[in-house]
């Protein structure tokens, strides 16, 4: 070793390796900018590196590892030992792939395809072609995953190669997929079910080796992105069921269109959710099946950056781009992304960049709007085509006897009577039912004052040398005396008692939402934190040793994709109580197409049940537009054919009768509950003891106070304690206040039974604090009318608005003083 003025230099073949490792470090950061990706070179050119590239021996050596057929972006991970596992990987020479299977997985996809066009010309299918490789990308995903003890995956994908996928990955016969085209017995569906590329599908994947993944491909509509966070929510209940190792045996993963992930919010929230403990599933494969067109939109026009998936850099995941014309590339990339999955749990990116042989859908003539790129894709051949030659085989043969195999199922679906069905509930739903909801139905959800008072005493211990907060201490102390029955109930410890009563009984209660472990209105408290530690402490996790398990997030700072989650777990864990709390009512907005495409309307689309529980806190306070309406009326204009219930409990015990009900009851429908803000701790709406032994949730609360009244006040939720307080401040007892407890399905006999108690009454009128354009009366008032009779029926509200409340807390006393006067023929 040579020595020079003291300075000690290192051998020639170290300063190569320097040399080397600095060219390669080069490459592993900016070698995805200069990747062939494009399979028709239009798209995509060449960057060049933010830094000088280098050139020489170890630059060729490394652009072939990182620039060719395969992009990788991995060294903005923080984990030295996950950026090395992949550069060691990337830097391999790759495994021989089968190359036969991956060429008879290409010609099934292609001619599948090309039989649905020849017989079906004119229809939509959202073809593959193009971007076949999906087929072979997703059975070697499956496969490495059995190897590494998978046994269930959750898919979520929108239309575009969805029939494919349907055949050629979940197994079903290709005879049920032409039936859909058919559209045989359409008696069957008048009024519901879904488009054929939108329905979901179960079947089995058996790797080579014989171990067997269950398939579950979720139903989705067209709102592209709006399956992500009901995949995994799916996945995580899949999970849980199993529980330790379910991370290890359910894989969740997604196929996504290019111009979606760019573009749809939903997906952004939902890759959020990837590490956050009440969310977090053991990483998702997602997959970008990126034809380079949004609809008729190119790539500048979809995204702001170079990738569609470069929203996905936010995390510390791997993100793989492969041109999916070169299949032994995609098998490879497919295989790397399981193993990363599997190791690491984490999420995993790959963008399979192909074309779209065809236009959005087959009906569209893509030589509009993109001509070029479709006179080039006019003679590009087929990629089985393409491949076959690449490895030098004949798939004449091959080709004929497939297909000749797609047309004789096409030829047996014209012989179809019945619509078939694609999937197989899993046995856990057996027990539950929809449809219409029978008298027999029904269940006692009281509870006797001693088992009430034993709830309360486990609900208010904590251990000896925890540091519980002041304030929460003396909230425990009057917690105590409700159940000691010295003190009435509040909304917030019924709410606890519900719980407490589902635990015991071995059910799983999940709740999730903004400040829910507290609670937005400081009334729940189902977690306490120490105060000089800050370890929490939740009563509801140690009432006993065989309790169900209790679960309470903080959620992520997002609507839609929560309350996708939600939903997709309650999909898979029908026996719990699952619930979503908006911070405040009318915040769920934001969730709209959840609640639109899935929890109103899966039951008629798609025959699927879910036992979703929302808690919207609803009330007019004076706080503003924002802040007082759970907008009741857009749920109720969602309301048919019993697909959900929408409740307003006007007491503590009301909300704890309407809780358990969910549960007990096999009926499993969602449930969509307006719960209150400032009525939470009011003395006209907290409970005695002996109200949580009444039998069961009333639907109506009928007014026995009154004898005789001149005029009946219908009503529901915090209008009618102001009314009633009203009556009670006047000592008009001439006026009779009847409480709707349930809105839908609406309670005709119990109404009725109510209203015809007080026949003497001459007016009824329905009152309710929300514009003449919002809240239930325009839902309530027609049937009102047909319970009435010859008696008048009148309505009291505020003016039609397009905003619900006003911005001004005077403004909105005088509104209510006018509102109570008129309610009393004042």
């Amino acid at each position: 070793m040579a020595t020079k003025a003291g300075v000690v230099t290192p051998p020639a073949s170290a300063v190569e390796q320097q040399d080397r490792e600095t060219v390669f470090d080069i490459f592993r950061r900016w070698g995805y900018l200069q990747a062939s990706l494009d399979p028709l070179g239009q798209y995509l050119p060449p960057e060049p590196f933010p830094t000088p590239a280098p050139e020489g021996e170890a630059a060729a050596e490394a652009r072939k590892f990182y620039c060719d057929t395969i992009a990788a972006e991995f060294m903005h991970i923080p984990s030295p030992e996950q950026r090395q596992w992949l550069q060691e990987r990337m830097e391999q020479t790759p495994p021989a792939a089968d190359q036969k299977l991956i060429l008879t997985q290409l010609i099934r996809a292609e001619i599948f395809e090309q039989v649905i066009q020849s017989r079906y010309l004119g229809t939509k299918r959202f073809s593959l072609e193009g971007l076949t490789a999906l087929i072979p990308f997703l059975d070697r995903v499956l496969a490495v995953s059995a190897g590494y003890g998978v046994t269930k995956s959750v898919m979520g994908m929108s239309h575009r190669g969805r029939l494919n996928v349907m055949t050629n990955t979940i197994g079903r016969k290709a005879t049920e997929i032409f039936t859909k085209f058919e559209d045989v017995d359409p008696r069957s569906t008048m009024g519901g079910g879904d488009v054929k590329y939108h329905i979901g599908a179960t079947g089995e994947y058996r790797s080579p080796d014989g171990k067997v993944i269950a398939l579950h491909l979720a139903s989705n509509p067209s709102h592209l992105e709006a399956v992500d966070p009901v995949v995994l929510g799916r996945a995580r209940a899949k999970q849980e069921r199993i529980g330790k190792g379910g991370k290890d045996a359910v894989l969740p993963m997604i196929i996504h269109g290019d111009a979606a992930f760019a573009g749809q919010g939903i997906l952004a929230e939902s890759l959020n959710m990837a590490t956050l403990h009440g969310y977090n599933v053991g990483g998702t494969i997602h997959v970008i099946v990126n034809n380079l067109l949004g609809f008729t939109a190119i790539p500048e026009e979809s995204n702001s950056s170079r990738f569609s998936s470069d929203i996905a850099k936010r995390l510390p995941i791997p993100i793989f781009h492969v041109n999916a014309e070169d299949p032994d590339a995609v098998v490879r990339i497919a295989a790397l992304a399981a193993e990363f999955r599997h190791r690491f749990h984490s999420d995993v990116v790959v963008d399979l960049v192909g074309y779209r042989r065809h236009g959005h859908s087959e009906v569209d003539d893509p030589t509009v709007t993109q001509p070029r790129r479709y006179a080039i894709i006019k003679d590009h051949a087929p990629l089985y085509q393409i491949y076959a030659k690449r490895i030098g085989v004949d798939p004449a043969a091959e080709v004929q006897q497939i297909q000749q195999e797609f047309l004789d199922d096409q030829k047996a679906a014209t012989k179809a009577e019945h619509v078939p069905l694609l999937r197989t509930m899993p046995d856990y739903w057996d027990a539950y039912k929809g449809g219409e909801l029978l008298p027999g139905d029904e269940v006692s959800t009281g509870l006797s004052s001693e088992r009430i008072h034993e709830l309360v005493l486990a609900l208010t211990r904590y251990p000896s040398d925890f540091h519980i907060h002041p304030k929460v201490k003396k909230l425990f102390e009057q917690r105590a005396e409700m159940g000691a029955g010295l003190k009435p109930f509040d909304y917030g410890m019924a709410e606890l008692v519900a719980y407490a009563s589902l635990l015991e009984a071995g059910t799983l209660v999940r709740l999730t939402g903004q400040d829910s472990q507290r609670g937005t209105f400081n009334q729940r408290h189902s977690v306490m934190v120490d105060t000089e530690t800050e370890v929490k402490y939740s009563p509801l996790s140690h009432l006993s040793k065989d309790q169900g398990r209790f679960e309470v997030y903080n959620s992520l700072l997002s609507e839609a994709a929560v309350l996708g989650f939600e939903y997709g777990f309650a999909r898979d864990y029908p026996e719990a109580l699952v619930l979503w709390e908006a911070q405040f009512g009318d915040f769920a907005n934001g969730a709209q197409v959840i609640i639109d495409q899935f929890i109103a309307s899966s039951e008629m689309k798609w025959g699927l049940l879910s036992g979703i529980v929302m808690l919207l806190p609803h009330g007019y306070e004076g706080q503003g537009p924002e802040h007082s309406s759970a907008r009741i009326e857009r749920y109720l204009q969602l309301a048919a054919n019993d697909n959900m219930q929408i409740c307003q409990p006007s007491t503590a015990a009301q909300y704890f009768h309407l809780l358990r009900r969910q549960v007990m009851r096999s009926w499993r429908k969602p449930l969509i509950v307006f719960t209150p803000k400032s009525m939470l701790r009011h003395p006209d709406a907290s409970s005695s003891l002996a109200e949580f032994a009444k039998d069961r949730f009333q639907n109506v609360l009928p007014d026995n106070e009154v004898v005789n009244p001149r005029r009946l006040l219908v009503c529901s939720g915090k209008v009618g304690h102001n009314l009633r307080m009203e009556r009670a401040k006047r000592k008009d007892m001439g006026v009779g206040i009847i409480f709707v407890e349930q809105l839908y399905p609406w309670p005709k006999e119990e109404l009725q039974a109510a209203l015809d108690q007080h026949p003497g009454a001459e007016e009824i009128v329905w009152v309710q604090e929300e514009p003449a354009n919002m809240g239930a009366m325009s839902y309530v008032m027609p049937l009102l009318r047909r319970l009435a009779g010859d008696r008048a029926v009148l309505s009291v509200k505020r003016s039609p608005s397009a905003t619900p409340a006003t911005g001004s807390a005077k403004a909105h006393d005088m509104e209510e003083k006018t509102l109570i006067d008129l309610a009393f023929g004042a």
